[in-house]
């Protein structure tokens, strides 16, 4: 005789996999429809994924497992939910029309005094935040303008920086490096609920999402403008609001038959843009467009952070280039002599050669310059393994983001400045020794160069040793939705942002997850799990490892526990039984396609 299962055993033997692909194809078919126009078809499918149990169960697996913020809690103090309560919440979960209030908090925001604000709701909000982000992000996926890449699945930051380096390469141009003053709170909810043209029910639901409330005491205080940024659907609401600038301003500059390239070119990343143009005339009037334009919405320029640039000269006082995601983009001139340009009455002269160059902005090197003596500084009165092992992933994290420019010079300039960090550090620590006993006692030598590394153990890595990788930007309007997991697992191993042996992996694994038999996909947590049957062969033995999503390595874990103590493991997931995994359908390795269809 069967026995029922309890809250717990029931959100550990949920069939996950199931609950992956009948949201995916519903998902796709929802894409579909959106990039053919059929929005009747759209509301149709939405309705059906937001009644779906399976999204509802995955939604709330996202916000209280997958997300980094998952132990933050709103105001109503909840946070880390154990099975019981996920299971409870993700059978009442509905979206409506009341929310409840966001805790307000502040983080230091680079390069400035003033704290970035974040609004953080309840697990429940965020719960059904992230359901009404599985509906709507297929439909606008198939509509947003393909120079748009922030917050987007499968985009990147260095896919931006590789438009505005193509955009260049070939011609110097003027260029609007645009910034909006504080995009999140002030977008006007009336203009982005009818850009959003949705039906009754769910534009109910995004509209108590935009109108939260802050906490504050004695009493809660409505806004009227703004997205709560710190929730799960912000972003996509942002971009929202902002879709259709890169048209708007394009408009204004029509091409012609034999002019075509006279169009702007608009680069947007989340609130930062830049507008390129060779006519600096076009650029100001674009300007003034723009303005117009944002002015709709409730958004405005932020005169202290918008200028006009050139690519190659200066202009205005203002240096040769610009900074876009901490990256600069310039062009230098280049040949034997510069004395050779080419201009004519009426335009600016310029030289017959240059070269166009993307490396680290002089203030993205300063703040990680002052992000690791500030490590050093706290660390005075702690171990060298100590010291090294909290330097270690801010230099990897830095260098990994920045290797897919022009920076071996920059990475070079911060080992020296990293140098001199640690040598004060060790004088400090042996104000009666020399230099040569220092040297011995923090250096060690290897292959001939000195490492800062103790006699025995893991060395700091240089900025100048990791290899530059360029980045492949991504194709048109394509998007994870469609599909194609051919191109996205290929893309996916050789983004520039993944560590060496996550890529490895990747490759080995043909991008699929062993557990779950699931295609890895941008934006799922990716940790690496050591084979409990494997002999350890040294750090570079990949055989002993295999990439799993992280609430796979979660129930990996507990189920090995289960296995070694012979008991029933309390912990969020356990190894699903025998019967359970007899019915769960396996993808075949190496498929592409519809995932839906790649079932035995």
């Amino acid at each position: 005789m069967a026995t029922a299962l309890g809250p717990i055993d029931e959100w550990k033997t949920t069939p996950w996999t199931q609950c992956e692909r009948a949201v995916f194809k519903l998902q796709k078919r929802i894409f579909q429809a959106s990039a053919r126009g059929d929005q009747k078809t759209v509301h149709h499918l939405q309705r059906l994924l937001l009644r779906s149990r399976a999204a509802r169960f995955l939604a709330v697996r996202r916000v209280t497992q997958d997300n980094r913020g998952k132990r933050t809690a709103g105001v109503d103090g909840v946070k880390s939910l154990r099975p019981p309560q996920r299971l409870r919440l993700a059978r009442f979960l509905r979206l409506s029309n009341r929310t409840s209030p966001t805790r307000r908090v502040w983080i230091p925001k680079p390069g400035s005094d003033e704290g970035r604000p974040l609004g953080i709701p309840t697990m429940a909000d965020r719960a059904a935040q992230a359901l009404a982000k599985l509906a709507l992000e297929p439909e606008w996926e198939a509509k947003f303008e393909p120079h748009s890449y922030g917050f987007r699945p499968g985009r990147s930051a260095h896919d931006a920086i590789e438009a505005g380096f193509d955009a260049i390469c070939r011609k110097p141009k003027y260029v609007l490096d645009a910034d909006i003053t504080k995009c999140f709170d002030r977008i006007d909810h009336a203009a982005l609920l009818a850009r959003l043209d949705t039906f009754p029910a769910l534009r109910r639901a995004v509209r108590s999402l935009a109108h939260r409330r802050r906490a504050r005491r004695p009493h809660a205080l409505p806004t009227a403008a703004g997205t709560p940024q710190g929730g799960v659907v912000s972003p996509l609401l942002a971009n929202i609001a902002l879709h259709g600038l890169e048209t708007a301003l394009q408009a204004t500059v029509p091409a012609t038959r034999f002019h075509a390239r006279w169009q702007p070119q608009v680069i947007r990343y989340a609130d930062d843009f830049v507008i390129l143009h060779h006519d600096l005339g076009v650029i100001q009037q674009l300007a003034q467009h723009a303005t117009a334009w944002l002015q709709k919405i409730g958004l405005e320029l932020n005169p202290r952070k918008t200028r006009i640039r050139h690519t190659l000269r200066v202009h205005a006082g203002e240096p040769p280039g610009f900074d876009f995601l901490g990256f600069q983009v310039r062009q230098f001139p280049v040949g034997k002599t510069h004395s050779g340009m080419a201009g004519g009455r009426g335009r600016p002269s310029v030289p017959l050669g240059f070269k166009t160059f993307t490396k680290p902005s002089a203030a993205a090197m300063a703040r990680h310059h002052q992000a690791l003596r500030a490590i050093v500084r706290r660390d005075s009165a702690l171990s060298q393994s100590v010291l090294i092992a909290h330097l270690t992933p801010v230099i990897r994290g830095w260098t990994q983001y920045f290797r897919t420019g022009a920076s071996k010079a920059s990475f070079a300039k911060l080992d020296f400045l990293t140098y001199q960090l640690l040598r004060r550090w060790a004088k400090r620590r042996h104000g009666n020794k020399s230099a040569t006993w220092i040297a011995h006692k923090y250096w060690r030598r290897d292959r001939g160069t000195w490492d800062f590394a103790p006699p025995t153990g893991p060395k700091l890595p240089r900025h100048n040793a990791t290899a530059i990788q360029r980045h492949r930007q991504v194709q048109g309007n394509r998007s994870p939705f469609d599909g194609d997991w051919v191109y996205w697992g290929v893309r996916l191993g050789h983004r520039a942002d993944i560590p060496r042996r996550t890529a490895v992996l990747l490759h080995r694994q043909r991008g699929i997850c062993p557990r779950c038999g699931l295609f890895f996909r941008h934006g799922d947590p990716l940790e690496i799990d050591h084979l409990a049957s494997a002999t350890p062969g040294g750090p570079r033995a990949f055989r002993t490892w295999q990439l799993l999503h992280g609430h796979c390595h979660v129930a990996q874990m507990a189920a090995r526990r289960q296995t070694a103590t012979g008991t029933l493991d309390n912990s969020p997931f356990v190894e699903e039984p025998d019967e359970v995994k007899a019915s769960r359908p396996v993808l075949k390795p190496g498929g592409g396609g519809d995932p839906v269809a790649q079932v035995n």
